[in-house]
């Protein structure tokens, strides 16, 4: 098992700044996009909001699907090829996206977005730092997430204004350039030279695959860790409105909160820049992903009271915002850096689903007499589950280097 330290090594800025950028436009033309055209697609096309919103579970599901696949690439030394054809493909299906006049259509086009997400986002670009950075990818990635976490406070006005001025169909052609002007030459020009795998040693005979370690209990605690984490933080977004007026904050409060997480998750990452250096990171991994359920229990002890739904967003803006640094580095750290690619990807389908179904499981349990008090509780034992994996994990990781 590797367990990774911070290393002496340097990630190289300039890189990880471009990649930054293009984790900026592709979260948010793509992912935070979708819910800008909901409402016009569904006019136009006469579709229900159960029918417009299951086109954004095709393509989470799609994602999932792939995500393996594309990590087990990405390990073999592919990274140029899947990230900057997961952009072009971003940009065709963003202007194919303009052409939609048929239920068939919008759902084939999301799914098609759903494959370039999955070489585009979070989890082969965690990957490729991984890979080129071995001594410090902990870092490139937290800075990789500095941009990538101010994508819906940048793109949620500005596609808005797009779609205002004008209209949906056109809105999806300016998007559509970013990826193929910005993000998919971005991709192409920094990603040449991709270390390639290690030629296999007769003393590598030995050496486990991939396959091998989806089986260690270290990496089954990590998905337990990851994909929990993934239900509770992927439930509450959706729902994050009608929870803070059920907690009786003024309407002002009520939009302004939820807009503002963004910022509260990059402030997370900040302090988790500048000060991780300061105390032991394994100590810190343990104890960022107690934050959300700790921000669970202040809204549940505190409900009704605006004072609990204020503690509660500022516990899971920060908690959610370095949970991703968490979640990003816990293979690498706790199972194996060799195979993060295929690891990660591994995860991919289980955490789709549970992004999937959590905001759907959290409506079901909502009820006017009650209120989200039953679905809280369930998130909260969940989040406990999963810390209580991820402590698990290490201890095992770390017993076994």
């Amino acid at each position: 098992m590797s367990v990774a330290g911070t290393g002496e090594g340097r990630h190289d800025r300039r890189m990880v700044g471009w990649l930054s950028l293009t984790q900026l436009i592709t979260w948010g033309s793509v992912f935070y996009t979708f819910s800008l055209l909901m409402e016009p697609v569904e006019r136009e096309l006469g579709l229900t909001r159960a029918q417009s919103s299951l086109a954004f579970s095709l393509a989470l599901l799609a994602e999932g699907a792939l995500a393996y696949p594309v990590g087990r690439w990405i390990d073999q030394g592919h990274e140029r090829a899947v990230m900057t054809g997961g952009s072009l493909l971003a940009a065709a299906c963003l202007a194919l996206h303009t052409m939609v006049h048929s239920v068939a259509a919008f759902y084939a086009v999301w799914v098609a977005l759903g494959v370039a997400l999955a070489g585009t986002l979070y989890n082969p670009v965690f990957a490729v730092v991984t890979r080129r950075f071995p001594q410090d990818f902990r870092r490139a990635i937290i800075t990789l997430t500095f941009l990538g976490g101010l994508a819906s406070t940048v793109f949620i006005p500005l596609s808005a204004w797009l779609i205002q001025v004008f209209g949906w169909r056109q809105a999806l052609w300016i998007l559509a350039a970013l990826q193929l002007l910005v993000c998919a030459p971005l991709h192409a020009l920094l990603l040449r030279g991709a270390p390639r795998p290690a030629p296999p040693l007769a003393a590598d005979a030995a050496r486990p695959s991939p396959a091998a370690y989806l089986r260690s209990a270290p990496f089954l605690l990590i998905g337990v860790f990851v994909v929990g984490m993934m239900a509770v933080t992927a439930a509450l977004p959706p729902h994050m409105i009608s929870l803070l007026r059920g907690n009786g904050l003024a309407e002002a409060w009520v939009i302004a909160i939820p807009a503002a997480i963004g910022v509260i998750q990059v402030l997370g990452r900040l302090l988790l820049y500048f000060f991780e250096h300061h105390f032991d990171l394994h100590r810190a991994n343990r104890w960022i992903p107690v934050l959300i359920p700790l921000g669970l229990a202040a809204l549940l002890a505190g409900a009704g009271h605006p004072w609990a739904a204020l503690l509660f967003v500022l516990l899971y803006g920060l908690g959610n915002g370095m949970l991703t640094i968490v979640k990003g580095t816990a293979i690498a750290q706790y199972v194996n850096r060799e195979h993060v690619a295929s690891l990660n990807g591994a995860l991919g389908l289980p955490m789709a689903l549970a992004r999937a179904l959590a905001p759907w499981a959290l409506g079901l349990l909502w009820s006017p007499e009650r209120g989200y008090a039953p679905g809280l509780w369930l998130l909260l034992a969940l989040s406990v589950v999963a810390v209580l994996a991820l402590l698990l994990a290490q201890r095992r990781a770390l017993v076994m280097t």
